[in-house]
């Protein structure tokens, strides 16, 4: 009997700078903005736009507000996305009574799509079941970590088998965990608030050209509200991190937010359903722009839900769709 695992898991998410320092966020926004899959516009026009302007003044200002939630171990990206797949793969192994080769990859920054895919290949797997860590596919996250790891491929002579997920934003255990993370922290609290549901945006544009974002977005709202038995106007949908003068999906997170204290909702719970570990833009923006830009407006009480980052309902889901996406090769 072979102790050759039965197949590998790669999890991948969008990335994060090595260190909250200027070089380091501008070799980051370098690669990260230079993917088409982000920013579409004709290279001829944005590359100097890029790297005359962009580069030059967004690394400062962008690593300050990463200084403002860096962790002691690292990035909160990394350093909670690694929790979670340590926890995959111990339940993994608890599950199948076999090592299973967990690896995760960014696809701008470290640890690289190459590192992970060699990591693998050094544990002997020749299948690989990649689960991207975005809940609503969207050309500009999940199809971007799909380029770069076939990208990585390129020299390698022998293909492992891959299973590729495309998302799980209506995933019974998904919107459990979601659920179960609103009512927490309604519990916590002792009472129910108006319930905000942020998305990250992205240009309009992308989805009238056909991207299904925004539709998987509202896919994971509606059942969200009917798993929590809200009425409609308990809740709101909205969608944040917009950047340039370009139109984006709307409505926008801040003028809702400014406006809904006038409106006398004046207690308010912020969940973003779109990021599976907290980051960047759920850690600052969410939770320090957004919030005072609520109270400045006559809001009482803002709070937001943490990411199910390394939670056993975030744990289970996971398993869940490993098992069910490798059951081919067990057979």
């Amino acid at each position: 009997m072979t102790n050759t695992p039965k197949y590998g898991v790669l999890m991948i998410n969008l990335g994060t700078p090595d260190a909250p320092r200027a070089p380091e966020v501008r070799r980051f926004l370098k690669e990260f903005l230079s993917d088409s899959r982000v920013v579409d516009l004709n290279p001829l026009l944005w590359k100097p736009i890029l790297n005359l302007i962009i580069l030059n003044v967004r690394p400062a200002k962008v690593a300050r507000v990463y200084q403002q939630v860096w962790m002691d171990e690292g990035s909160p990206l990394m350093v909670l996305g690694s929790r979670l797949k340590e926890r995959v793969k111990a339940a993994l192994q608890r599950e199948t009574g076999q090592a299973i080769p967990v690896e995760m990859a960014m696809t701008y920054g470290n640890p690289s799509m190459e590192v992970a895919a060699d990591q693998l290949r050094k544990a002997g797997v020749d299948k690989i079941v990649v689960v991207p860590m975005y809940p609503q596919f969207s050309g500009t996250t999940t199809a971007a970590g799909y380029d770069r790891l076939m990208a990585s491929l390129k020299k390698c002579p022998h293909w492992p088998a891959l299973q590729l997920l495309q998302d799980y934003a209506d995933h019974p255990l998904y919107i459990k965990a979601l659920a179960n993370s609103v009512r927490n922290q309604w519990d916590k609290q002792g009472e129910r608030r108006h319930l905000i549901l942020s998305y990250h945006g992205i240009p309009k544009r992308y989805v009238t050209n056909g991207d299904p974002y925004a539709r998987r977005c509202h896919d994971t709202t509606r059942l969200v509200a009917e798993e929590l038995d809200l009425k409609e106007g308990d809740w709101t949908h909205v969608y944040q991190s917009r950047f340039g003068r370009e139109e984006w999906l709307k409505p926008y997170a801040s003028d809702t937010l400014k406006a809904l204290p006038g409106k006398g909702i004046k207690k308010v719970n912020v969940i973003s359903p779109a990021f599976a570990i907290d980051c960047i833009e759920t850690l600052e923006e969410i939770t320090l722009e957004l919030g005072d830009e609520f109270k400045q407006h006559g809001g009482e009480a803002f709070d937001y839900i943490p990411a199910l980052n390394d939670s056993d309902d975030h744990v289970a889901l996971y398993l869940d769709m490993i098992q069910k996406n490798t059951s081919q090769w067990l057979a």
